[in-house]
């Protein structure tokens, strides 16, 4: 039951009205590319996430040749996170029942599934979904392994978790958290020692990603202090976490429900935040599968409080509020999960913003995207972009082999300027702090001293305007 709801609710406005995000145009872009220009690419830039990149592009090499032109790229894109995200709700159903019991189980996979930021990344053509799942299997062998260790268990719990951090280097955080629990479980030293040499697998394997990605750190440079949404959202998850770790309950194996869940739960973003007073890090999706800790509490707690009134001796009123008060959150929960699936609840609107530079250009006018790497925002849709000159770029992103394209220097950049009538401009939306390279000054100084403002339109998370020359805003658009 678990994971057909996962199903459910991962395929339930999947296409999202055709909107793509930036990050999912990346991800579009880079699977679209060869393996062997995609190879060059990586050694300059998102290493990090090479291997999803590389899967993604086997994976399309099927779907484009069978269900593209049927299905569409979009859903193309994030089939693999709803699968993913199936096989995580199954695991985490799996996983409690073999904590605590059957009905235990179910309701962790059914928690698991209704939760936003789960709904969110299922329909994420990115790896987030993925690292998830790996992360929650693992788990679960874990659990198996430390109730009768033997050396395939461990060798699956090894391969399962390098898997994941091979994807995002973030799911080794997992690792403590699992350390936390077989210290907690005062398990035999045997297995501390299996799993001790099982992490340290972990490690060796990634450490060369590690030292490589080290180099192209200046990606997540954008990032600051962490959002307030996301933090919130953790500790509500983390109070309800520790309230439903109060709620007595019996554990089945060596492992208890408490000395898995809670770390998983806290652990992970913990030691993230702590990382980002060093250098910022923090993004909730980094580390998700905190959410599995958070489910399995839950899910204990709800199968001992609703069990029936006769089981625990308690009033059937009291049943009742209880009833009544996940009836309340489900209700509370239909408004967020429609929103998730509308095209505000990302940044931006790669779609968007490639229709509105149609509408508001004709072949021949000028292109520039402010900053450059919003370039990425014709990855998905090239033909709407057809017929116009980007003036500012050097070399095309797979030529070049980057992310967004290598660009002419500021003076080239003005020149080309001069030499147009009309020039559309997709850029950031008002109150974006401006990039201060040469490029981007040459741009906006350009844009100000020789053009004027025909016509501008604002979609989610940018601006598209047109300029032209004096006496060139008429016709077009």
């Amino acid at each position: 039951m678990p994971s057909g709801l996962m199903l459910f609710l991962g395929a339930w406005g999947i296409r999202r009205q055709d909107a793509i995000w930036r990050d999912e145009a990346v991800t579009y872009d880079m699977a679209h590319r060869s393996l062997a220009d995609l190879w060059p690419t990586l050694q300059h830039v998102d290493v990090v996430h090479g291997l999803y990149y590389a899967l993604m592009h086997c994976w399309f090499l099927v779907y484009d040749a069978t269900l593209g032109d049927v299905l569409g790229a979009v859903i193309g894109l994030r089939l693999p996170s709803v699968a993913a995200m199936t096989a995580a709700a199954a695991g985490v159903a799996l996983l409690g029942q073999r904590l605590v019991g059957r009905r235990a189980g179910l309701l962790a996979g059914l928690t698991f599934a209704l939760i936003p930021v789960v709904q969110q990344y299922a329909q994420e053509g990115r790896s987030y979904a993925t690292v998830c799942a790996l992360v929650v299997w693992a788990s679960y062998l874990l659990v198996l392994a430390a109730a009768r260790p033997r050396r395939k268990l461990w060798l699956g719990y090894t391969a399962l978790m390098l898997f994941a951090c091979l994807l995002h280097e973030f799911a080794s955080l997992a690792l403590p958290a699992h350390g936390a629990a077989v210290i907690l479980a005062r398990l035999p030293r045997r297995v501390l020692r299996a799993w001790l040499l099982s992490a340290a697998a972990v490690l060796a394997g990634l450490a060369p990603l590690a030292v490589f990605s080290t180099r192209q750190s200046a990606q997540i440079s954008w990032l600051m202090w962490p959002d307030p949404v996301q933090l919130l959202t953790f500790a509500v998850l983390a109070v309800l976490g520790i309230a439903c770790s109060r709620v007595r309950v019996r554990s089945r194996g060596p492992i208890g429900l408490r000395a898995l869940a809670l770390p998983l739960l806290l652990l992970p973003t913990l030691l993230l935040l702590l990382l980002s007073h060093v250098e910022p890090a923090y993004v909730d999706r980094y580390v998700l599968y905190y959410v599995v800790g958070f489910a399995l509490l839950a899910g204990a707690a709800l199968a001992r409080l609703l069990r029936p009134a006769g089981e625990l001796g308690r009033p059937r009123g009291r049943r009742l509020r209880w009833t009544l008060a996940v009836v309340l959150v489900l209700a509370v929960l239909l408004p967020v999960d429609g929103h998730l699936r509308s095209p505000d609840s990302r940044v931006d609107d790669v779609t968007a913003v490639a229709h509105a530079v149609r509408a508001l250009s004709e072949p021949g006018d000028g292109l520039l995207f402010m900053p450059a790497r919003r370039r990425i925002w014709r990855a998905t849709l090239p033909h709407e972009f057809r017929g116009l000159h980007d003036l500012a770029l050097a070399k095309s992103p797979s030529a070049s082999h980057t992310l967004y394209g290598t660009e002419r220097s500021g003076d080239a950049i003005r020149a080309r300027m001069l030499a147009a009538r009309r020039i559309v401009v997709a850029g950031d939306p008002d109150g974006a702090p401006p990039d201060d390279n040469d490029q981007e000054i040459a741009k906006r100084a350009t844009l100000h001293d020789a053009f004027t403002i025909c016509r501008s339109t604002v979609v989610r998370g940018a601006r598209v305007t047109l300029y032209g020359r004096p006496g060139a805003c008429r016709g077009g658009g």
